[in-house]
């Protein structure tokens, strides 16, 4: 069955359309939250090996022979605070695509029932926001969890700075959304797998998250900018250590912009789906 409506009417999107298209948003959410919240535990946790591991191989491990100022900025006290913000980043990155990915991959392909949400008369830009809130659900219990382990570790009330969730939530948004459109293009497990080889896990490496991009020489540099996750990451570490005045600005707008882009990029193939 393909479910096919315009984006917007051509009469405008005007505040009646706005409050359906809000109250579906809700309804596709709800639907997935029904089946989230009896595995809270399980979702926070789940995703909080990684960087602990992280945390403990490179933060105390290789990072005791890393000195601010060498390396790194002397805004940090040492290589731990440094990377903490970035284990943050990845964290939320990993399980809000991952986590989104999976879910939408299990019910076009082994439950199928995905056909049942295709039926549904809402909105093609809410099935895609629906189902990316969703994701962002999951990747702020994960990333909630490190951020605990961040103040457990240094005592840095920042890491809750407005700011700082902001950045947070526009990461999630941006790597669900990013997810939402791998699970509606998939044929199988496996493609999941290749999209997980080939832009995840290089993306976690080159994010920004382990060393500071502004030290790279300019072709890796452009590079590393070009990938979402450096803008998240520099932007978390400026939230939580640096003054406002250093604050990178530019990475709101971004993630923003990125986000916005996948959810009509999502919206469309929703609109075009079949199965």
């Amino acid at each position: 069955m393909i479910y096919q409506r315009s984006l917007f009417s051509h009469k405008g999107f005007k505040t009646s359309q706005f409050q359906t298209l809000l109250a579906d948003i809700l309804t596709v959410f709800w639907g997935d939250w029904l089946e989230l919240r009896v595995r809270i535990t399980q979702v926070a946790a789940s995703g909080l090996i990684s960087p602990l591991i992280y945390i403990l191989a490179f933060g105390l491990g290789l990072g005791s022979s890393i000195r601010p100022g060498s390396g790194i900025s002397g805004s940090y006290g040492n290589y731990l605070e440094f990377i903490l913000p970035g284990m943050v980043a990845l964290s939320s990155m990993t399980i809000s695509f991952g986590g989104t990915t999976f879910s939408i991959c299990g019910d076009r392909l082994f439950t199928k029932n995905f056909e049942e949400l295709l039926l549904v008369p809402v909105h093609p830009l809410a099935l895609h926001i629906g189902k990316m809130l969703a994701g962002v659900v999951r990747g702020l219990m994960t990333s909630g969890s490190v951020i605990l382990v961040a103040l457990l570790f240094t005592g840095n009330w920042r890491f809750l700075h407005p700011l700082f969730l902001l950045l947070l939530l526009l990461n999630c948004a941006v790597f669900a959304g990013l997810g939402v459109i791998v699970g509606l293009t998939v044929r199988s497990l496996e493609a999941v797998g290749l999209y997980n080889n080939f832009i995840i896990i290089p993306m976690s490496f080159l994010g920004a998250t382990f060393f500071d991009p502004g030290t790279l020489p300019g072709i890796l540099k452009v590079v590393v900018y070009l990938l979402p996750l450096t803008y998240a990451s520099i932007g978390l570490r400026a939230a939580a250590y640096l003054p406002l005045s250093q604050f990178p600005w530019y990475s709101v707008p971004i993630l923003l912009v990125i986000a916005i882009a996948l959810s009509l990029w999502g919206a469309n193939l929703f609109s075009r789906q079949q199965d």
